[in-house]
């Protein structure tokens, strides 16, 4: 709910303060520092942009006693005993001479910065800006979002993306609210996360890419730094391996994963169900748990994602058995399973996740008592081509253009499977066709921010033709921060 007066602002200035209470949590002064951040100025007189201004001239935090109030402020406080206050949630008041973003837990302040970020001007974005003026409009948000899960997904298996980019990207979902990054980290073409136990799954498998460039993979060391980061945003790492199928890096680095014990050649192509662990290989089970062991504790989020899609080599049983042993070393290492649509048709718990993304049998897992994901390949797989003319992406799911993308309801896309039933939205983000940093932004924006709208926003307050024009003033801010993003002619762009 949103009430917001028309030409009354609060407005940022060289003596701008950031408020918490005196006895505010680490947590509560991290979050305070990063609106300090965000809303500092530079002096009026001109100065090298590399300059960096500290004293009187730069936003700060300063602890005040309970109940003080300051002008000229934003304050932040948690009140986790306020009842309306619910999970992720926030209110955010804005007068003309002070703010208040008042949240029941971390989350909650840190969604509401982001929301104090957009009603700020683009400017805010570009922290080297000489006399940047900073004015944000009076008024009232009481916020929380709709759904738990709000994802996006990044292959980077068939083309590799380095930690510094993943970063980037953790950075553009932080400011739409996301709070699940899957990282789809191995695939026929490449695996990308070292395993000590495996050495040369990430050595040798991971040394290629789609097209025969050179791969990559991440350290240890470089996860947990992408995973300590993404936390720091509130956002949780969902690591991927893949199995049983979409295996043949890990097939080519140890062939004694193959039935027949011969390694096949790296492979840099799209064609996809060619390649399966043995499942009856102990070989494969001793692989299966050492990974499944090694991920899972660089990674301190409850879930493990174990793929299980397009299986073409293996019987249905053999696949069924696989699932369901797969799901025991899972939960053995303190996990819970995700696995995309296929998985429903073996004997799961009902604490394991389904990613439907297919016509496949989800709603046989809500029957049971589980939970969803929806992540329909129609509207929400960000590789399809925007139109017939864009160059990147692939179209076997159809065009799917902003609206495509927006204007739908999670709530009714698959029979048997309710609101109740599904935990939230996630957008995979395949990269076949996408190489660089620049082309997976171009394929994730602005298709992710409508996403974002559609997981967090109840359908009562969204709607097509409003999103369309909020989208367009939003331009001026992609464009600040650098995101190469499509400018959709179904949206009236600001310039």
């Amino acid at each position: 709910m949103a009430e917001m007066t028309s030409g009354q602002f609060f407005v940022v200035d060289s003596m701008t303060t950031v408020v918490i209470d005196a006895d505010a949590s680490a947590e509560v002064a991290r979050i305070a520092d990063m609106l300090a951040a965000m809303l500092y100025l530079h002096p009026a007189t001109a100065r090298p942009r590399t300059a960096r201004v500290v004293g009187p001239r730069a936003a700060r935090v300063q602890r005040v006693s309970a109940g003080e109030r300051l002008a000229n402020s934003v304050s932040l406080r948690l009140a986790a005993d306020r009842p309306s206050m619910r999970a992720e949630g926030y209110e955010l008041d804005v007068q003309r001479d002070r703010v208040t973003l008042v949240a029941g837990e971390g989350s909650g302040l840190f969604y509401g910065i982001q929301t104090i970020r957009q009603l700020l001007p683009p400017a805010v974005e570009n922290r080297d800006a000489i006399n940047r003026q900073l004015r944000m409009p009076v008024g009232r948000i009481t916020d929380a979002p709709r759904f738990t899960w709000r994802g996006s997904m990044l292959d980077v298996s068939r083309h590799f993306l380095g930690a510094d980019d993943v970063k980037r990207h953790i950075d553009l979902m932080a400011l739409y609210k996301l709070n699940r990054l899957h990282l789809h980290l191995s695939d026929d073409q490449g695996w990308r996360i070292e395993i000590k136990s495996w050495p040369r799954l990430a050595q040798f498998g991971g040394q290629l890419e789609v097209g025969g460039g050179t791969g990559g993979f991440y350290t240890q060391e470089q996860l947990a730094e992408i995973v300590a980061y993404a936390r720091a945003r509130f956002i949780e790492v969902v690591p991927e391996i893949d199995m049983p199928a979409h295996v043949n890096a890990a097939l080519s680095a140890y062939p004694e994963l193959n039935c027949d014990g011969v390694a096949p050649p790296p492979y840099t192509g799209i064609v996809v169900g060619f390649s399966a662990l043995c499942p009856e290989s102990e070989a494969t089970w001793r692989f299966v748990d050492d990974v499944v062991r090694e991920i899972a504790a660089l990674v301190p989020s409850p879930w493990f994602h174990v793929g299980g899609d397009e299986v073409e080599k293996l019987t249905h049983d053999q696949y069924v058995r696989f699932v369901e042993r797969a799901q025991g070393i899972v939960h053995a290492h303190g996990k819970q399973m995700i696995g995309w649509g296929e998985v429903a048709t073996a004997n799961i718990a009902s604490s394991t996740i389904v990613q439907h993304w297919r016509g496949d049998s989800a709603h046989v897992h809500v029957a049971r008592g589980g939970k969803v994901i929806l992540s329909p390949g129609p509207r929400m797989y960000l590789d399809m081509k925007y139109d017939s003319s864009t160059v990147l992406g692939l179209r076997w799911a159809g065009l799917i253009d902003v609206r495509q993308a927006y204007d739908w309801e999670p709530a009714t896309l698959r029979p048997g499977v309710p609101e109740s039933a599904i935990l939230g939205l996630e957008a995979p983000l395949w990269s076949e066709t996408i190489e660089t940093m620049r082309d997976f932004e171009f394929m994730a924006f602005p298709r992710l921010a409508a996403v974002a709208e559609l997981a967090w926003s109840a359908p009562a307050v969204r709607g097509w033709e409003q999103f369309r024009w909020r989208l367009g003033a939003h331009g001026p801010r992609l464009q600040a921060l650098g995101v190469n993003f499509y400018r959709s002619p179904q949206v009236p762009w600001s310039r």
